[in-house]
């Protein structure tokens, strides 16, 4: 079964605890790393320079206390491959389905299945 490492747990336990339920459900099937929770005033304002993230601080879920919003991907991550995190996507979004955690994901922001965004963060998820 896989588990998560020291590093995803830390950053796991920065977030809220239905986003947390939700990706210990997860990887008891699907092995996957937590990569960021809540995020700083100077990383949210670096992203939004990198056109990483089209909001500046505060206005992103990550810069709550407990975060509204997790970075997730697949593991092993391989960046360009784009179909392993529609693969994840998909099994993290009916996960939530199940367990009643409305979400939203970073890839299919207005929840309409097309993938037709202009703006795709692939390993974001957030409370909605």
């Amino acid at each position: 079964m896989p588990k998560f490492s020291k590093s995803s747990l830390r950053n796991l336990a920065e977030v809220d605890i239905d986003l947390q339920r939700l990706f210990k459900r997860v990887v008891e099937t699907y092995d996957c790393s937590i990569i960021e929770g809540y995020r700083s005033k100077e990383k949210q304002d670096e992203y939004f320079e990198q056109g990483k993230s089209k909001l500046k601080y505060p206005a992103s879920k990550h810069n709550r206390t407990p975060s509204l919003a997790v970075d997730a991907v697949p593991y092993p991550v391989v960046w360009e491959n784009t179909k392993q995190f529609y693969h994840f996507a998909g099994f993290v979004m009916a996960t939530a389905k199940e367990m009643n955690i409305p979400i939203r994901w970073g890839g299919d922001w207005n929840g309409d299945l097309k993938f037709d965004q202009n703006f795709h963060d692939l390993p974001h998820y957030e409370l909605v």
